[in-house]
């Protein structure tokens, strides 16, 4: 069991046998020494995020989840399907509501994390940085060359970042996952 003041950030709990990921935890004080944690807490299952205040007498299962490597096949309306790395047989789907965001930067045969609760796959997790090349950018303004300046580029799984105005079609740049922002290029083309 995980006291109140072993709630963090990333530690995952069970809630009506459900794996939930602290993904925001702040403490906050009332008058006359009354605290409470303010949290906001990700199901693993679904992908929801909800916000629950916990009190110093509460106390949480901790969720033991095993991890393990598969590869992305194919997307299909919304199911998201994936193989065991050394099985290719051995496929799974799970739902864009399960994913999240994170799906707009899979690609075909990219490797990925998958977490397993009850020795059932409930989630992936992608690299945080991922390799995509660029396939249609918007054209340039004349005189639109600050440094500071972007434009929208179209990545090879179809997903739309912006970027810097010297990204050029064919490039392969280099995308952080968790924040949906390029970072930087990796090739030219």
């Amino acid at each position: 069991m995980l006291s109140y003041s072993e709630l963090t950030k990333g530690k995952i709990i069970i809630i009506n046998n459900q794996p939930y990921e602290i993904v925001e935890a702040q403490s906050v004080f009332k008058g006359r020494g009354h605290s409470y944690l303010q949290t906001k807490l990700k199901n693993l299952v679904s992908g929801a995020v909800i916000s629950k205040t916990i009190q110093p007498r509460e106390e949480f299962e901790e969720a033991h989840i095993e991890k393990k490597e598969a590869k992305f096949i194919y997307e299909n309306k919304g199911k998201y399907v994936f193989s065991d790395v050394n099985n290719p047989k051995d496929r799974f789907e799970l739902s864009i509501d399960q994913i999240g965001e994170q799906a707009r930067f899979l690609k075909t045969n990219e490797i990925v994390e998958t977490i397993l609760f009850n020795h059932q796959v409930i989630n992936v997790k992608l690299p945080i940085k991922v390799q995509l090349k660029v396939i249609e950018v918007t054209p340039g303004v004349k005189g639109d060359r600050a440094a500071s300046g972007n434009k929208a580029i179209t990545l090879e799984n179809q997903t739309i970042i912006n970027a810097p105005l010297f990204i050029n079609q064919g490039d392969v740049v280099e995308v952080n996952t968790e924040r949906g922002e390029y970072v930087r290029r990796i090739t030219d083309s």
